[in-house]
């Protein structure tokens, strides 16, 4: 029997920098909302940074989706991944462009590994 894949870390942030001789992540600016003037505003980058756990040996994908209010979420990202063993904690860096906010609210992310949800959680936009 696998188990479920589980969420160590989750964090939105402005940039992870992975130190190359030792492999340790410095997470810079992490922040749980966005602030706007105006209408649709264009946020020009982010990181989703998440360490997750329990996760079979092979491949595994990555869906990260979005949306606001009651609507359903949309895909935003899709990305394989490999584990190596279900001991190993697996970072991942999600870097995120240009993503456009049509109005303010409570944005729904939906986090699934493998077609399973993973987490559910929201960024909220304000004015």
């Amino acid at each position: 029997m696998t188990s479920k894949p589980q969420l160590l870390a989750w964090l939105t942030c402005d940039a992870v920098h992975v130190d190359p001789s030792s492999g340790k992540h410095t997470i810079l600016g992490i922040f749980s909302n966005i602030q706007a003037r105006h209408f649709p505003v264009m946020h020009p980058f982010m990181i989703w940074f998440l360490t997750i756990t329990d996760c079979a040996p092979g491949p595994h994908k990555l869906r990260i989706s979005m949306g606001l209010g009651d609507a359903t979420p949309l895909p935003l990202l899709e990305r394989p991944f490999e584990s190596q063993s279900p001991l190993h904690r697996i970072n991942l860096i999600n870097e995120i462009r240009n993503l456009t906010f049509p109005e303010a609210g409570e944005y729904a992310l939906l986090i699934e590994i493998d077609d399973e949800p993973l987490l559910a959680t929201d960024l909220t936009v304000t004015t």
